[in-house]
C-alpha cells in the first residue's frame, strides 16, 4: 500500500457498466521528503506522476489516503473491471521516526 494526497476529483462521461456511479479522485503520491518533512509543512505536490483511483470510501480533498495499485486493485469486484489503483484506507495521522 502506498500514500498520497487527495488533490482533486475526476467526472467520466462514459463508463463501463461495472463502474457506473464510482467515485474517482486524483492522488498525488508521497515521496520520501513527504515523510521527512514532517506536519509542519504542507504536503504539496509530488514531483512524481498524479494517478486516478477508484474510491469507495469516501476520501475528500486534502486528504490522506492509502492505495493499491496493480491486479490486486480489481480484487474486490466479483468480475475484474478494469481498474489499475484503488483506495484502501483513510488515513488520519502519520507517524515518521527514521532510524539514525
Amino acid at each position: 500500500m502506498k500514500l498520497g494526497a487527495v488533490i482533486g476529483r475526476v467526472t467520466l462521461s462514459t463508463v463501463v457498466p461495472e463502474l457506473i456511479g464510482a467515485r474517482w479522485l486524483v492522488v498525488s503520491p508521497f515521496t520520501r521528503e513527504h515523510y521527512q518533512r514532517g506536519t509542519e509543512t504542507p504536503a504539496g505536490l509530488s514531483k512524481d506522476p498524479s494517478l486516478v483511483v477508484y474510491d469507495a470510501l469516501g476520501g475528500g480533498l486534502g486528504q490522506t489516503i492509502g492505495y493499491v495499485e496493480g491486479r490486486e486493485a480489481a480484487q474486490p469486484f466479483e468480475k475484474a473491471p478494469p481498474i489499475d489503483a484503488i483506495s484502501a484506507a483513510l488515513v488520519d495521522e502519520i507517524f515518521y521516526n527514521p532510524m539514525e
